[in-house]
């Protein structure tokens, strides 16, 4: 190859090697696998087009922020997928990517999977490996460039369900737990549902975290009712809350890029909006 077709073709490849991002590091939520299910973590996971099955070793997967954008937020993301797959790609790496670029730290939660045919696990399974997502997060704060006291979680649809098993207690860790994990609190600061699907409680406390939600009028799951009676309850409760209410949309819109309508192609900024406005995106004065 001649010099010059070599500065050519460095030319043409210059711009894309310095957007490439290193492969994501994967790090599981038990270093021997689920408590119970150790024996089943080197089960290979199945994943095609746009799902993952078949999770045994439930994981976050780390998506670094430009290191001169980074302001030591962290968002969990818990993709949907009716808890019989996950929507990884989707609603797990193209949230990673968007909040990537407001300086956020991500973790993509692969939690298990009670839908799944011939599956061994139960929702209190779901709630387990979220509140240890929490808590491995803000236990490796330091490790991670994060702010422990700025994490937050990000559901869709069934993946919203996930996040709300983890908003409604304190969360308080065993101080005297072997684990330096089990001693971290498992509550996020902040909550995100994106079109959520799950179990409500029945009453609120003043102290859950502040919730931002979007929803679709007519959503087929009926996620709409969910989420107004929600935010009712949050309002009541006095939890600081925003609701953005799409009068079309249905259900399953992602990061809106596939849709034709400008409400929902522009929500991931409503979304940014509010992070900003509500200060997680700030960092703290030391």
């Amino acid at each position: 190859m001649s010099p010059k077709l070599s500065l050519s073709l460095f030319a043409l490849l210059a711009p894309l090697l310095a957007f490439a991002q290193p492969t994501p590091a994967v790090v599981p939520l038990w270093e021997n696998g689920a408590p119970g299910f150790e024996a089943r973590r080197d089960e290979p996971e199945e994943a095609k087009d746009y799902w993952v099955r078949n999770i045994h070793n439930p994981s976050l997967t780390v998506f670094l922020p430009p290191a001169a954008k980074a302001n030591g937020c962290a968002i969990i993301v818990a993709p949907g997928g009716g808890l019989r797959e996950l929507v990884f790609h989707a609603e797990g790496e193209q949230a990673a990517q968007y909040l990537n670029s407001l300086g956020v730290t991500v973790f993509v939660l692969k939690y298990r999977l009670p839908q799944q045919e011939g599956s061994p696990y139960a929702p209190a399974h779901v709630q387990q490996d979220a509140r240890r997502a929490v808590r491995l997060v803000r236990s490796r704060a330091a490790e991670f460039g994060i702010d422990p006291q700025r994490v937050g979680m990000l559901g869709f649809s069934a993946g919203g369900g996930v996040v709300l098993t983890t908003v409604f207690d304190k969360g308080d860790g065993d101080p005297q737990a072997a684990d330096p994990v089990e001693r971290a609190n498992s509550r996020p600061n902040f909550q995100m549902l994106v079109y959520p699907f799950g179990n409500l409680p029945e009453t609120v406390s003043a102290d859950t975290p502040p919730a931002w939600i979007l929803c679709a009028l007519g959503d087929e799951y009926g996620c709409d009712a969910i989420a107004m009676t929600l935010v009712e309850r949050l309002r009541a409760a006095k939890v600081p809350t925003e609701l953005h209410l799409l009068s079309q949309g249905n259900h399953g819109f992602n990061m809106g890029d596939r849709s034709e309508l400008a409400s929902v192609r522009h929500w991931p900024d409503r979304l940014g909006d509010w992070l900003l406005d509500s200060g997680w995106l700030t960092p703290k004065a030391k």
